[in-house]
């Protein structure tokens, strides 16, 4: 299905999304006039359903389109959540690499919009979670210094800053050579921290309950 009709289901989604939160009494003819904005196309990709790499590639170009009048943030934020789900997966949050959205993913991790930045966080945590293979690409495309320097960054959000924390922990367990980063940008950030064992589930949780404290604490 081309992308042009990915984005108009997603955004139909939304739109219906918006309207069923909005006002659960829409009149008819509101409902009429959003479903006449519709091509057969679209249509008929709602009757089949696009696939979950589709719908994977089309909420990125939303998250990474810039913000206008076709596009807002509330659009960026929905498109993300939907992201977020897919990504529960294991097969999908592995076919990011596939589809080669590790970088739009991460180039998030430096929006303007604090939203969308906790966003990315959070999707990357989700797809490292106990996966070697997404652990893996994570290093390889040099997410974890950003991660660390979100964390540690005294004028974040706290918010975004807990959920770089959520990423770290997800991408370090039991992966080492994450650690091992994450460990030497912590030193780097101020915060020296010795070589973990990325098995050692106490010893781990110890270093991101210390960065939990230290976001709230800001």
């Amino acid at each position: 299905m081309g992308d042009k009709r990915l984005n108009d289901l997603l955004r139909w989604s939304i739109e219906n999304s918006e309207t069923s939160n909005d006002d659960s009494t829409a009149q008819p003819q509101q409902q009429s006039q959003q479903a006449s904005n519709l091509t057969p196309e679209v249509m008929a990709a709602l009757m089949g359903g696009p696939s979950e790499a589709d719908l994977m590639k089309a909420s990125m170009e939303i998250i990474s389109a810039p913000l206008s009048d076709d596009v807002s943030l509330d659009d960026k934020l929905i498109a993300f959540d939907n992201f977020e789900q897919l990504i529960e997966s294991l097969d999908n949050a592995n076919n990011i690499a596939n589809l080669n959205l590790w970088t739009p993913l991460l180039a998030q991790l430096q929006s303007d919009q604090h939203e969308l930045r906790k966003m990315a966080a959070w999707c990357i945590g989700t797809a490292v979670q106990n996966n070697e293979r997404t652990q893996e690409r994570l290093l390889a495309v040099g997410g974890l210094p950003t991660l660390v320097a979100m964390a540690t960054r005294q004028e974040e959000k706290e918010d975004v800053r807990r959920k770089a924390v959520y990423a770290l922990s997800s991408a370090c367990r039991n992966y080492q050579p994450a650690m091992d980063i994450c460990a030497e940008e912590l030193t780097k950030a101020g915060q020296p921290t010795s070589k973990i064992d990325a098995t050692d589930m106490e010893a781990v949780d110890q270093i991101m309950n210390h960065l939990r404290e230290k976001a709230r604490a800001a």
